[in-house]
Formats: C-alpha cells, sequence, structure tokens
C-alpha cells in the first residue's frame, strides 16, 4: 500500500512542481489584508477578533445631532483681589509787607497820606495740606449647578457648540442662567456630562431678583454719600 502512495506522490512532483506539494504550508499563504475602521485607520483589533472567544468590540465614538442634549456640570470659581494706596503732601508760604500804611481819617476825606515808617503792616499767609487714603478690593465668588444644554450647531471637525438657559422662580425669587460654549465630542463622558473647565469659549450669566437682592443692594443715601465723599 505505501509504494503505490509513492508514486502517486512522484507523479504529482514530476507533473506540478514542488509549488504543487507545498500549496498546504503556511510558507505559500498569502498575507492577510490589514483590517481598517470605518474612518480607514488600522484596526488592531480586527485580528484578535478573529481567534479571541473573549473579544468585546470598543464602544464606537459617540455622534450628536442639533437639539441633542449633553448635561454641563459647572464649577466656576472667580476672586478679584486689589490694593492702592495714595499719600500726597503740599506746602505753601507767602508773606507781604505795606511800608506805608495810610490813616483812617484820610481815607475818609479821600486823602491819601504817607504814613511813617513806625505803621508800617505786614500780611503773612501760611498753607499746609496733607492727605493720604488707603482702599482695598477684595471678592470671591463661586458658582455650582448642573444644567441640561442643547446642541445648536455641529462642526465639521466634530466641535459642538452647546447653549442651556435656566429659570427658577420660587415666591417672590426670581433666578435665571444662560450659558454657552464650545466642546470636543470626545470630552462627552459616557453619562452624557461634560464639565464647564472643558468648554471653549465660555459665556455664563446668571440674573437675581427678589428680597435677596434688594438686601444685599445699597440704598439711594449710601451711594450719595459715597460719591460725594470718595476723595
Amino acid at each position: 500500500m505505501k509504494k503505490p502512495v509513492a508514486q502517486m506522490l512522484l507523479i504529482a512532483c514530476i507533473l506540478g512542481g514542488p509549488a504543487s506539494l507545498a500549496c498546504g504550508q503556511s510558507l505559500y499563504l498569502r498575507k492577510p489584508k490589514v483590517a481598517v475602521n470605518e474612518r480607514g485607520e488600522v484596526d488592531p483589533g480586527a485580528m484578535l477578533k478573529e481567534v479571541s472567544m473573549t473579544y468585546i468590540d470598543p464602544p464606537k465614538p459617540k455622534t450628536f445631532k442639533i437639539h441633542d442634549q449633553v448635561t454641563i456640570i459647572v464649577d466656576e470659581t472667580s476672586r478679584e483681589s486689589s490694593k492702592q494706596t495714595l499719600d500726597t503732601k503740599k506746602d505753601y508760604d507767602n508773606s507781604a509787607g505795606l511800608s506805608k500804611f495810610p490813616s483812617l481819617e484820610a481815607l475818609l476825606d479821600l486823602q491819601l497820606q504817607g504814613g511813617g515808617n513806625d505803621n508800617s503792616a505786614e500780611l503773612g499767609i501760611d498753607s499746609k495740606q496733607k492727605f493720604k487714603g488707603e482702599g482695598t478690593y477684595d471678592r470671591s465668588d463661586r458658582f455650582s449647578a448642573r444644567i441640561t444644554a442643547k446642541v445648536i450647531d455641529v462642526k465639521p471637525n466634530g466641535i459642538l457648540v452647546l447653549e442651556a438657559r435656566k429659570t427658577i422662580q420660587k415666591n417672590e425669587e426670581h433666578q435665571s442662567i444662560v450659558m454657552s460654549g464650545q466642546c470636543r465630542t470626545e470630552d462627552v463622558s459616557n453619562a452624557n456630562t461634560v464639565l464647564s473647565s472643558q468648554l471653549a469659549e465660555l459665556t455664563l450669566i446668571s440674573q437675581q431678583e427678589g428680597q435677596v437682592k434688594d438686601a444685599a443692594t445699597k440704598g439711594w443715601i449710601p451711594r450719595i454719600i459715597e460719591a460725594l465723599f470718595a476723595f
């Protein structure tokens, strides 16, 4: 039985050459094609997917459309501090003398007569002015909130333009918040949130009306006094 098999192999070598015998060997296999993703980039997990039994496809990048919603986590802190000191000093001294002082009777009679040298009068003016002022300004603000924004535009490079409006009214208190900014698509987390620190061209306007604002606002009389005695 072994002899006919050997003869058949010999005939195959003569007819097809050595390539026909080695067609089952890995050296003669074609190189596998490189797998790419939808964006034309090399996908290293494609070959692993074919041989692994525990392979899990990575999550696809998020895509957003106009009018989609994204929650913005706002945590903004600002602090302003300034100090100014002014110190001025001015001295003024002036003196004058009158060698001849007219008599009172001559003045009443409209007659001017020269008086003696012993009636000379002297006039002196001395003025000193000094001012010292010091002012300090220190202010610290912090704003924290969660607000849901709407996608109003999607740029060709994937940049999202967000805009949010929120109005809160309780009893006589009224608060309105307007916020806008731009963020990258990859900055949006899996929970569909983005930090305010990741927004470019951030604009945040917060206005409040009611008794709380009125209690914290100075009245007209303190304003007038501060305007008059500002220096």
